[in-house]
């Protein structure tokens, strides 16, 4: 766990004052909760803490040891809730981090992948419209999986795969609706009209005024 350990400072001072003094310093402010704790203001390596999550497969269900030279803090375990960024530079400005119990199940979302080619695509065509990239599941800490893989191969134009239809790992619950669709595959979209047959299909206002009987002609009759 040493490569996701992460060393911490606590906070006694708050606010955008603070936040900004400790930023210029080189720190990030952040927050950890959970457990039935109060709140802990931390600072923070905010590149370390980037560089961590980037080299794991579980993003920001990435378990972190966190740790403090304060007696009172010690290491606890954690999960990423929320990171905060600059909306232009991407720089790091705030982290969430949720203290976790390791035989106490945590409620996560994690991605899921497309792998294969849709027989539907291949074959006629098709276009693989994915409409859910995310999952909840309930499981401990320590089994996260990095993502959950949906194999396509095998469906054709007007077929589709939902929540209920994937296999997850022992241990791993669905908290998602399962009559949720994931993937389908739908049919290429019609053609448009060739600009000949567009104009054919349109009768002029001229001939349409032509067909109709003249004045003279029905006070003759």
């Amino acid at each position: 766990m040493a490569e996701n350990q992460l060393v911490v400072e606590l906070r006694t001072e708050t606010g955008k004052g603070a936040a900004r003094r400790l930023r210029r310093a080189g720190r990030v402010p952040g927050v950890i909760y959970g457990k039935g704790r109060e709140p802990t203001p931390l600072a923070l390596d905010g590149g370390r803490l980037l560089r961590i999550l980037q080299r794991s497969d579980r993003g920001l269900n990435t378990l972190l040891e966190v740790r403090s030279d304060d007696p009172g803090f010690g290491e606890r375990m954690a999960l990423v809730k929320e990171l905060q960024r600059h909306p232009v530079r991407g720089d790091l400005l705030h982290a969430d981090l949720y203290e976790v119990d390791l035989q106490q199940t945590v409620e996560v979302s994690i991605p899921v992948h497309l792998v294969g080619t849709a027989r539907g695509v291949a074959v006629a065509g098709g276009i693989v419209d994915h409409a859910l990239r995310e999952i909840e599941v309930e499981c401990l800490p320590g089994s996260i999986p990095d993502a959950v893989e949906v194999d396509v191969s095998g469906l054709d134009i007007g077929d589709s795969l939902h929540v209920g239809d994937l296999d997850l790992p022992p241990g791993v619950t669905l908290r998602t609706d399962p009559s949720i669709s994931i993937v389908s595959v739908v049919a290429p979209a019609a053609e448009e009209a060739a600009p000949g047959e567009a104009e054919a299909a349109e009768v002029p206002a001229e001939a349409e005024a032509a067909t109709e009987p003249s004045p003279e002609s029905e006070s003759s009759d």
